[in-house]
């Protein structure tokens, strides 16, 4: 693992949240992206070199609604960036941590990702990602 790359945080609202975490970072958002297959909406913010990524649901019965319906509002998950997802997946595999997903899948911010179960994570959801190769490279 080469760093924390993000911290994830479940809001209700992206449009009283982004306010909220540019006057808290004193620092403005610089990307919003709706991310359909999570059934997300995200902003990003940087701080020094970590972001931080706000994860609003677009449906009622989404990942992150129910999140916020259990926990509230709050950290969802903490991302670390990785050289080579495949061959870090197969390492925690080995390990005995449980993946969430069989391959690397698309994210937000040109990322591949994957999820670890908190069940074998210490109750923390751990996400991996790496950044896509650009085509013609």
């Amino acid at each position: 693992m080469v760093k924390i790359e993000h911290i994830g945080i479940a809001v209700e609202n992206l449009s009283r949240s982004i306010p909220l975490f540019e006057k808290l970072l004193n620092s403005p958002c610089y990307k919003t992206e709706k991310l359909a297959s999570e059934n997300v909406n995200t902003a990003f913010f940087l701080t020094g070199e970590t972001k931080i990524e706000l994860l609003e649901s677009l449906t009622h019965d989404g990942v992150i609604a129910k999140f916020i319906e259990k926990k509230g509002e709050g950290i969802h998950h903490i991302a670390f960036e990785v050289d080579d997802i495949e061959a870090e997946m197969e390492r925690l595999l080995k390990e005995g941590f449980v993946l969430l997903n069989k391959s690397p899948k698309p994210g937000a911010d040109n990322k591949l990702v994957c999820f670890l179960h908190p069940k074998s994570t210490n109750g923390v959801l751990v996400e991996l990602c790496m950044e896509k190769k650009q085509t013609g490279q």
